[in-house]
């Protein structure tokens, strides 16, 4: 006989089957996942029943690591050494900041020459 369900059964999804709980990989088991798909030592159905994912998040995890691996291609410029894009990103808007400095010093000193003469220097 087919199993009864109550109204309040329906409403918490009791006789339904159970939605999977979320699985959240550490960034060393997403970084496997992708040197794994990458190098063929498993397929995607292998790895998504091994780690309890869904294929979709693998491809995922293979697009994101991609990406980033572009982004850390293109900033890398052979013969200069390397730091972090945060430090790299402070040294340009400090030398820039440096370089806007000199100029305001610069035309201070032409406009205080101009006002007071060379000899009020001296």
């Amino acid at each position: 006989m087919p199993e009864k369900i109550t109204p309040a059964a329906a409403s918490t999804g009791a006789g339904k089957a159970a939605r999977k709980r979320r699985t959240r990989l550490a960034p060393s088991q997403k970084y496997e996942v992708f040197t794994a798909v990458l190098t063929s030592a498993a397929t995607q159905r292998e790895l998504a029943e091994k780690y309890r994912i869904d294929r979709s998040t693998i491809q995922s995890i293979c697009k994101t690591a991609k990406t980033g691996a572009l982004d850390a291609l293109a900033q890398a410029v052979p013969g200069r050494p390397r730091g972090t894009n945060l430090e790299q990103a402070e040294l340009v808007e400090a030398r820039e900041r440096i370089a806007r400095l000199e100029k305001t010093v610069a035309e201070q000193a032409m406009q205080l020459h101009l006002i007071e003469g060379k000899d009020s220097w001296g």
